[in-house]
């Protein structure tokens, strides 16, 4: 399932954008508040470009599982441990996201 790699991939792309926007909003939000809140608006457009990405996946699966039953072991292995490293880092962003908004 290349399809779930090459997204995954995107899905890291889109967290560490993330990520990168909300640590310059964080470090702007005093002296120049207007682009600090513009690089906190694109982080969180980011995290929506993830939760796009991450409902194509979830669809890949679910017909994979409906046309050929559950996926081979190793690859359900990956896809779960790409996930948990997906959804700590969004937690991560998730929380510098709330800090910005104080």
């Amino acid at each position: 399932m290349q399809i779930i790699q090459k997204l995954s991939d995107m899905i890291e792309e889109e967290l560490n954008d993330a990520e990168k926007y909300i640590r310059c909003a964080m470090n702007y939000k005093e002296e120049r508040p207007a682009l600090a809140q513009a690089f906190a608006k694109l982080s969180a457009e980011e995290m929506g470009h993830v939760a796009i990405l991450h409902e194509q996946v979830a669809a890949i699966i679910a017909e994979y599982r409906k046309e050929h039953g559950d996926p081979p072991e190793k690859m359900q292995g990956i896809y779960d441990y790409l996930h948990k490293k997906h959804i700590e880092h969004a937690n991560e962003i998730k929380v510098m996201q709330g800090l910005f908004k104080g």
